[in-house]
């Protein structure tokens, strides 16, 4: 933290929109093109790029790929890394390379767009991306379960496990629940999304599955449903704030509740959570005025006892000084960095980023 760089780029003007192949369901963009201004251009033609960055109004293609920010709809799409067809980037030598192409099944190269996808600038500035999009779907609604945490988990189980094809499976937190004024207890927000038929058949067996373990079910559709998935991001970031600490956390898919809960025990439920149930990722919000930086100490020690990580993306730099902000321990570290010499040897892009 406080580290000088030298010179920073800036991107906003790789604004252009190079490709939309409609039938081959791509689209090539500069890498400053804003994400909300892509998605406009593809509902268009009936399509959507199914991801959900922390700020959709001012989030870049380039940005969304450089940190791995995918959201909720991973659970049906998967991340930004199974999305990424192809990029093009400038490396730490000037030189202009490319990997990956603009179709679907591609095998030309060096699979490249899944080393540079949450690399946060550190191997090459990115100027063009290719994406997989999909179409946007007929009907969608959204079944909002809630209750003791055990009941949360097996529910979360067995939808995992059933033949239901939900589009997003989140678990909540006790206090995010509370603050999006949805039940009491922890949440399960089950997304459909498909023909209408479908989308009512799925969300009746979810809600009966969640009621017969004791879950009380809510049914969301159209606008409300609508309201609910953008209102819940805008808890979890708060651009804002002088005081939040924003986390992204992984552990495994089966410790997805029980981190919630230990969550609950260090922030009196204060602090708010966020866990997609396929994948054990997600994002933590708290209070620096409420908490310490030993909360953040035994919050990252549950993660890593669960084969996980807590990483911290936004806190106030006092908080920043007293943490380890990565909090890596794993065994990969040598491999990262012999990585980032071969790709920038003079440590000139992102300087002072983990590696």
């Amino acid at each position: 933290v406080g580290q000088e760089v030298d010179l920073i780029i800036s991107t906003d003007r790789l604004n252009r929109i190079i490709d939309h192949a409609v039938g081959d369901l791509t689209v090539t963009a500069e890498a400053g093109v804003k994400f909300s201004d892509l998605q406009k251009l593809l509902s268009q033609t009936g399509q959507f790029l199914p991801l959900e960055p922390a700020y959709p109004e001012e989030a870049t293609l380039g940005g969304i790929i450089a940190t791995a920010n995918s959201g909720s709809w991973r659970q049906r799409y998967g991340g930004v890394r199974d999305l990424l067809l192809g990029i093009s980037f400038v490396r730490s030598d000037g030189e202009i390379a490319k990997a990956g192409g603009r179709v679907v099944k591609n095998v030309a190269g060096y699979d490249l767009m899944k080393l540079f996808t949450g690399s946060y600038g550190s191997l090459g500035i990115l100027t063009e991306v290719t994406f997989r999009v999909y179409p946007l779907l007929e009907a969608g609604s959204t079944v909002v379960l809630t209750g003791e945490a055990n009941a949360v988990a097996s529910t979360s189980k067995t939808l995992l496990a059933s033949a239901l094809t939900p589009t997003a499976v989140d678990i909540l937190s006790t206090g995010l629940v509370k603050t999006l004024d949805i039940g009491k207890g922890m949440g399960l927000m089950i997304r459909f999304q498909s023909v209408t038929e479908a989308v009512k058949e799925q969300s009746s067996r979810i809600l009966a599955v969640g009621q017969q373990l004791g879950l009380t079910g809510t049914l969301y559709t159209d606008a409300e449903e609508l309201n609910l998935w953008q209102s819940l991001p805008k808890h979890i970031w708060e651009p804002l704030s002088t005081t939040a600490i924003t986390c992204k956390i992984g552990v495994l898919p089966t410790a997805a509740a029980n981190t919630l809960v230990k969550l609950d025990q260090l922030t009196d439920s204060t602090g708010l959570g966020l866990i997609h149930a396929g994948s054990g990722l997600g994002h933590l919000r708290l209070d620096s005025a409420a908490v310490t930086p030993q909360t953040i100490v035994e919050m990252r020690n549950h993660c890593q006892s669960n084969q996980g990580f807590l990483t911290i993306l936004e806190a106030p730099t006092a908080v920043k000084q007293k943490l380890d902000v990565w909090g890596y321990n794993g065994n990969a570290l040598n491999l990262m960095h012999q990585i980032k010499q071969q790709f920038d040897p003079k440590n000139i892009l992102s300087p002072h980023r983990f590696v």
